[in-house]
C-alpha cells in the first residue's frame, strides 16, 4: 500500500509536469505551430508556369511579397487569392497552382512574415491586415464577384477572417480548423486552451459573418488537423458545403482525383 506522503509526493511529481509541460507549450508554441523558411531579398524564383512577383512595401521594415501565377489576360476569369500553411513560403505550394491556372483563373499566393521574403512581425491581427492589404491589391484589378478566397490549413482561419470583411465570388477551405483553441484541446486536452493560447483563429465565428458560399474539403485520415474539425464546423453552420475526401491526409489531397474533380467543378461554378 502506497503511504499517504508518497501519494503526496507522487501528486507534487504530476503537478510540476503538468506546469513544466504547460510553460513549454506556452513559450515555444510559435515554434511548435509554425516552421517558416526565409529566403535572401535577392532569390530569385524558377517556377515553370507565368509568374509575377510583386513586393508592397508597407513600411520600411516590412514588405509583403507576393507571387501571381498568371494566364492570358484573353481567357481569365478571375483571380484565386491563396492563403498557405504553416510551412517554408510559397515554393512549397507553388505546383498547386496549375490547379486553378487551367481553369482560367490567377493564382496569387502571399508569403506570412518570415516566410520567404516576406518581413516584419508575425501575429494573429497582423497576418489579418496583410490578407486585408492582399485584398485591396486584387480589388486594384478585380470585381469581388471575380475573386476567389482560398485557405490551405493554417491559412483557412486567415481566409475566413479575410470572407466575413469583404465581399468574394466564394470560400475555398483545404483541411481547416475549428480554431486553434480546438486543435489544442485535441492534442492536449489537459491544458485550458484559452489561457496558454498565443493565437485562436477562430474560423467558426469567421464563418458566422460569410455571405459566400462556403466550400470545406478535408481527409478523412488527417492526423494534423482532424476530419473532425470540419465536421465541427459543418454542425455549427449547416450550409456549408463539406466535401469528404476518403482515405486523405493533411498533405495529400491533390493526389485524389475527388480532390481534383470537385475542385474543377467548383471552379467553373457561375
Amino acid at each position: 500500500m502506497f503511504s499517504s506522503k508518497k501519494i503526496l509526493r507522487w501528486i507534487k511529481i504530476v503537478l510540476i509536469v503538468y506546469v513544466i509541460v504547460g510553460a513549454l507549450l506556452y513559450f515555444l508554441q510559435e515554434k511548435i505551430l509554425f516552421h517558416p523558411e526565409k529566403l535572401p531579398e535577392d532569390y530569385r524564383y524558377g517556377f515553370a508556369q507565368p509568374f509575377r512577383e510583386i513586393n508592397l512595401d508597407v513600411n520600411d521594415e516590412k514588405i509583403i511579397n507576393i507571387i501571381q501565377f498568371t494566364v492570358p489576360d484573353s481567357v481569365c476569369r478571375g483571380v484565386v487569392l491563396y492563403f498557405h500553411g504553416n510551412r517554408k513560403n510559397i515554393g512549397r505550394y507553388a505546383s498547386y497552382a496549375a490547379h486553378f491556372t487551367r481553369n482560367n483563373y490567377e493564382v496569387w499566393m502571399i508569403d506570412y512574415p518570415g516566410f520567404g521574403k516576406s518581413t516584419g512581425e508575425f501575429d494573429e491581427e497582423i497576418l489579418y491586415q496583410d490578407a486585408g492589404r492582399f485584398y485591396k491589391l486584387a480589388r486594384s484589378r478585380f470585381a469581388p464577384d471575380s475573386i476567389i478566397l482560398y485557405g490551405k490549413s493554417l491559412g483557412s482561419g486567415i481566409a475566413s477572417q479575410l470572407a466575413s470583411k469583404h465581399d468574394c465570388k466564394r470560400l475555398i477551405l483545404e483541411t481547416p480548423y475549428y480554431s486553434f483553441d480546438a486543435l489544442i484541446n485535441h492534442f492536449a486536452f489537459m491544458y485550458p486552451a484559452r489561457l496558454i493560447a498565443k493565437y485562436h483563429f477562430p474560423t467558426h465565428r469567421h464563418l458566422e459573418n460569410v455571405t459566400a458560399p462556403v466550400h470545406i474539403l478535408h481527409g478523412t485520415s488527417d492526423r494534423i488537423v482532424p476530419y473532425g474539425q470540419s465536421v465541427r464546423l459543418k454542425r455549427k453552420l449547416p450550409e456549408l458545403d463539406l466535401i469528404e475526401i476518403r482515405n486523405g491526409s493533411h498533405n495529400d489531397l491533390h493526389s485524389f482525383p475527388a480532390f481534383q474533380n470537385k475542385l474543377d467543378s467548383l471552379l467553373n461554378l457561375p
